[in-house]
């Protein structure tokens, strides 16, 4: 993309002899299809013959020698994937009147061009800097009326503008929305109603219910230790899910109970109180150590 910058890049690699002001300007002019990604295929005499877009060559390259042998400008790009351009810079007074058309085009693009308003005061041979003013809009003026309308495929692409169900639809799926309620209790052969295990969709900043505590509240807040009336971990059949408090099972520890095993292996049968011990005996839990060997009990 053409710039201020990007050109006076061109331009002091080039190292242009300039004759007067308007040569400084058609040489702008060049450097902003040069940095646009165009390649000069022919310039100066060649360039003012009637079939110069046709007799140019598609590859190739010339150097700038002759651009400035007469008192107009003549210009002749190419670019792989686009058409050649021809471009011509005629001096009116105080104006240069640029006119670009594309092979094969019928209307060719047209910019008129105060030279003073964007030549500096500076004559210094190689203090290019100072020699232009302005240099940023002249090139914004050679894209928008020249370049963009020669080759379309230069215009930038306008930023896509979401619509309000996108941009609400975003919003949902942010962090401080709801998040999804995880699925139903899963009835155990037994009878026993085991609690879901929340799935994804849950984060630091919104906890889901921990694993073992079924969500009865649905929304922020899952998973809360308030009970009221209604609550089906305290009165069976009540409210609209099934109750937790239903008969034991043998050898089935209750929904949502967490047990630390003791000793070697998942043993409910050890959750109940035991008898006192001897003087002497063993601690329970290294019971599964025989006694009289190794054990780092003290």
């Amino acid at each position: 993309m053409a710039n201020s910058d990007t050109v006076m890049l061109v331009i002091r690699s080039s190292r242009p002899q300039f004759r007067n002001n308007l040569d400084k300007i058609a040489f702008v002019v060049h450097a902003s299809f040069i940095v646009s990604g165009y390649k000069l295929v022919a310039t100066g005499r060649p360039a003012f013959a009637e079939d110069a877009l046709s007799s140019s060559p598609t590859r190739g390259e010339v150097g700038i020698e002759g651009w400035n042998e007469f008192n107009e400008y003549a210009f002749v790009y190419a670019k792989k994937g686009a058409k050649k351009i021809l471009v011509k810079c005629l001096a009116i007074d105080d104006k240069l009147l640029v006119d670009a058309i594309a092979e094969g085009g019928r209307e060719p693009a047209h910019l008129e061009i105060e030279v003073g308003n964007y030549v500096g005061e500076s004559r210094e041979d190689g203090d290019y800097d100072a020699q232009f003013k302005n240099l940023g809009k002249l090139v914004t003026d050679l894209q928008n009326q020249i370049l963009y309308k020669v080759d379309e495929g230069l215009k930038p692409v306008p930023p896509r503008t979401r619509s309000s169900s996108e941009m609400n639809q975003e919003s949902e799926s942010g962090y401080y929305v709801r998040r999804p309620v995880p699925l139903g209790p899963q009835i155990h052969p037994s009878g026993v109603v085991v609690p879901p295990i929340p799935g994804p969709g849950y984060s630091d900043l919104i906890p889901g219910p921990g694993a073992g505590v079924y969500p009865v509240r649905g929304g922020f807040g899952d998973g809360s230790m308030l009970v009221g009336p209604n609550d089906p971990r305290m009165f069976p059949g009540v409210g609209d899910q099934p109750g937790f408090m239903g008969p034991p099972q043998p050898g089935v520890p209750p929904p949502g109970a967490r047990y630390d095993p003791i000793g070697p292996g998942f043993e409910p049968g050890r959750l109940g109180r035991q008898p006192p011990r001897r003087p002497g005996d063993i601690h329970p839990d290294l019971e599964h150590f025989p006694r009289g060997y190794g054990s780092d009990y003290i």
